[in-house]
């Protein structure tokens, strides 16, 4: 007899009810929604956000079906577009009662329609790219040679007031392409210049030349550091990029690195080129300014953000260094009492201007203040605790967060490597609509095509294939909402390929049932002989073709990327509807028979015998 124990079929059930539940918010559509972002850096979005925008609404007697909050931005949802328009206009004179004082930003958006006891159990739909949604493309080129140069710049100073602090005598220190030249006057002075040097950066390997008593030291970059150098330029570009384009509301804007040394950006539902290329070239600026003593007259007044607890600093008007001088910033702690700091880098001329700073000022604060959109803030009030140069560090009763905000702050100020746009393209809201509209029919008339086809050949085995079909997609379109996946158009043509490869396991299942019926079993041991024998080619063609999705996976990018990862997860999903929900219907259908004489899965044609 063909049948499964209760817990397998429930089990079954179970995924089958799983798969309709987290499949469903697709089937909803959208509902016009209110974004608010930060629009700058030292301005957070947090449960306090939510109460304020919510108050406004209620006092104003307009209604909200529901509001979701994240890192970074808040996002209520209405009925209809009028609601929408008239809460986006009380929004934002609530938050920014000052046109000339952005703090925040309010923006137009869709979310998805799905209902609240969906989104309680996290079943949301998946995201639509670029192709099916509409908005605008860039590939960005991130120029490595210009962070190595800037670096090495950086070295070649250090170097320079190093051996001048130590005594050590040369002749020239210069940048020659990505190499630090030392020219010194004997072969004593060489190595304690390379001992020195090498002491202030581990991260350098040496070259040594020797020509007409001229004795020169060639250092340069280790291959695993230029490797970290450019790992570092290529993530504070995208944390940087990431910050510029919340104020364009974007639900789910695609920044990620392509390759080495290029970056995508992708902003589905924005058609404004111009703005978006405004935005992403965009800098945000540092300047370290003293903090004013005594009487504030005279001096330039900023909101301090230094410890998100508001007021008010006033800073002297002589700016004493830019945040161009600033090379590194990251969060740690002390080595002796273990708290939270930010340890900071200068280049070297910045290092200089600091040493005379903090000599000529200590005991006295001092402000680094951050320019956004023409409107600056203080991110940090320090107390100038003892002489030091290029390398400082920021401490205070910091919590580990604020060491982490405040590092990123200060490497917003600019990016780590230059940035060119090479490539960009809008694709048309219009367009979207049209991709959608033909991928869905080619998915559903590919769908029809194949039910046709096998109830016609296979008869109740082509009905119970089609069901498990049916499954599959159910089960394919569930995980790719679970993982809030991007369906794009070649992600629709794996979809449209997941259809076949899916059904050709069932077509291997009831062809092996047919010979075994040929061969003379008995219709219940066909079943069980046709399902068992089959796995073995099912599970290798299957594997072989997910080696394949997964070199598409490992090595390819956008596109490519998005075909194989429903490539592969097609894979797995037909395994299961085949071997699994397939076997559990046929079980349904003809396992509870004692006496079963025929099967109904087409014409069996048996051998002629003489």
């Amino acid at each position: 007899m063909n049948r499964y124990p209760l817990w397998k079929n429930l089990l079954i059930c179970l995924v089958l009810i799983l798969g309709l539940l987290y499949t469903l918010p697709n089937f909803y559509g959208e509902v016009p929604a209110v974004q608010v972002s930060s629009a700058r850096s030292t301005i957070k979005v947090d449960a306090a956000l939510l109460q304020r925008v919510t108050d406004a609404l209620k006092s104003a007697g307009i209604a909200q079906t529901g509001a979701i909050l994240d890192e970074t931005s808040l996002r209520v949802r209405f009925a209809n577009e009028d609601t929408q328009m008239k809460a986006r206009d009380l929004i934002e004179h609530t938050l920014n009662p000052d046109p000339k004082a952005t703090d925040y930003l309010v923006a137009l958006n869709l979310l998805s329609a799905s209902p609240q006891w969906l989104r309680s159990i996290h079943a949301l739909p998946m995201y639509l790219g670029l192709d099916l949604r509409g908005g605008v493309h860039f590939l960005l080129q991130v120029d490595m040679d210009g962070a190595i140069t800037k670096q090495i710049d950086v070295i070649a100073g250090d170097a320079r007031n190093l051996l001048r602090e130590k005594k050590i005598e040369y002749s020239s220190v210069a940048r020659d392409g990505e190499q630090v030249v030392v020219h010194l006057r004997d072969a004593a002075s060489r190595d304690k210049a390379r001992s020195v040097i090498r002491d202030m950066r581990n991260d350098l390997q040496y070259v040594e030349r020797d020509s007409a008593g001229d004795f020169v030291l060639v250092a340069s970059l280790t291959p695993a550091a230029r490797a970290t150098l450019q790992e570092d330029a290529l993530r504070q570009n995208i944390v940087t990029l990431h910050n510029r384009v919340n104020e364009l509301g974007v639900a789910e804007p695609v920044i990620q690195q392509q390759g080495t040394d290029r970056i995508v950006v992708e902003l589905p539902g924005v058609q404004d080129v111009a703005r978006a290329k405004d935005i992403i070239g965009r800098t945000a600026t540092l300047q370290v300014r003293m903090a004013a003593e005594g009487s504030a007259l005279g001096a330039d007044i900023f909101a301090d953000n230094s410890r998100g607890q508001g007021g008010q600093v006033a800073v002297k008007k002589e700016v004493l260094l830019t945040g161009d001088h600033f090379v590194k910033a990251s969060p740690g702690f002390d080595g002796q009492t273990q708290r939270p700091l930010v340890s900071i880098t200068l280049d070297s001329a910045g290092g200089s201007v600091m040493r005379k700073i903090t000599r000529e000022n200590l005991h006295k604060p001092m402000a680094i203040i951050l320019f956004e959109k023409g409107k600056g803030e203080a991110i940090s009030v320090a107390t100038i605790q003892g002489e030091f140069g290029n390398q400082f560090q920021i401490s205070g009763n910091f919590s580990t967060e604020e060491t982490n905000n405040l590092a990123l702050l200060i490497r917003s100020g600019s990016l780590a490597a230059p940035m060119d746009i090479i490539e960009e393209r809008t694709i048309g809201p219009s367009m979207g609509a049209d991709n959608i509209r033909m991928g869905y029919h080619s998915v559903l008339w590919g769908f029809v095509a194949i039910t046709i086809f096998m109830c016609i050949y296979y008869v109740m085995f082509g009905l119970i294939s089609t069901a498990a079909l049916g499954a599959n997609m159910l089960f394919l379109i569930a995980g790719l909402s679970t993982l809030q996946a991007t369906l794009t158009l070649p992600g629709i043509a794996a979809i449209a390929l997941a259809l076949g490869m899916a059904i050709d396991s069932n077509v291997l299942i009831n062809e092996r049932i047919r010979e075994e019926l040929r061969d003379g079993a008995t219709p219940q041991a066909a079943i069980t002989a046709g399902y068992h024998h089959a796995f073995d080619t099912i599970l290798d063609s299957n594997v072989t073709t997910f080696i394949v999705g997964f070199a598409l996976l490992l090595f390819g990018s956008g596109p490519i990327k998005g075909f194989a990862v429903v490539h592969c997860m097609g894979i797995v999903t037909s395994l299961f509807s085949a071997i699994f929900v397939s076997r559990m219907l046929t079980n349904f259908v003809y396992g509870s028979r004692r006496k079963l004489v025929s099967l109904a899965i087409g014409q069996i044609w048996k051998p002629e015998t003489k």
